[in-house]
């Protein structure tokens, strides 16, 4: 059974959601998606800064058996990426909630933010959406 935290927030991409700060997110992939996708070989990060829509594909997660988009799960801009995940890709594999985040946005509003949040998937639901 994968692992899905109860404090985080999911998207039906999987991909995860954690809030860092009033107005800042985290964002991985889920460790259901990294079990889907095998032994993840390669990462490709948005640039910093970069204004992202929701639901627009922003980075490319590559294993040996596909390459999947990463979706924004919300309207932002990109303010940090996970460097390290150029250097060591696999980390997605081994700790997705943790070292393999991929990248953190942030919104000019942390009323909308709270909004936001509460439309995406809880664990439960998100439990759901994988058959969990």
């Amino acid at each position: 059974m994968s692992l899905t935290p109860e404090e985080l927030r999911y998207t039906e991409e999987h991909e995860w959601v954690r809030r860092i700060a009033p107005n800042r997110v985290r964002v991985g992939i889920t460790d259901y998606a990294q079990s889907q996708l095998g032994d993840v070989v390669f990462v490709q990060l948005p640039d910093a800064d970069r204004r992202a829509d929701a639901g627009e594909g922003i980075a490319e997660v590559e294993s040996t058996k596909s390459v999947s988009d990463i979706y924004a799960p919300l309207a932002a801009k990109v303010v940090a990426v996970n460097e390290e995940l150029t250097s060591a890709p696999e980390t997605l594999n081994t700790d997705p909630y943790g070292a393999g985040w991929l990248f953190e946005l942030e919104v000019e509003d942390a009323d909308g933010l709270d909004v936001t949040l509460g439309e995406l998937l809880d664990a439960a639901g998100y439990q759901g959406v994988i058959g969990g």
